[in-house]
């Protein structure tokens, strides 16, 4: 099987901040398969949980709207 290659890198070791959310149970299953081939990709597990936040920074980080929001806020 090819390895995959998905957009989301290698996990930073960061110290996380908890919050709790509630999804629908597609996207928990999509989460899991991610998860799956977040595995074979980098051959090391990471649950979910771990997945999340690096998903979310990515797409902050890729939203152009919110980054000139952003960067507008802080020259207010």
């Amino acid at each position: 099987m090819p390895v995959t290659t998905l957009k989301l890198g290698r996990l930073q070791d960061t110290k996380p901040v908890k919050l709790t959310i509630a999804v629908d149970p597609s996207i928990k299953t999509d989460l899991e398969l991610y998860a799956a081939l977040y595995e074979e990709a980098y051959s090391e597990k990471a649950p979910v949980e771990a997945l999340i936040p690096a998903m979310l920074e990515r797409f902050l980080d890729t939203d152009a709207g919110f980054k000139k929001a952003r960067k507008q806020r802080a020259n207010s």
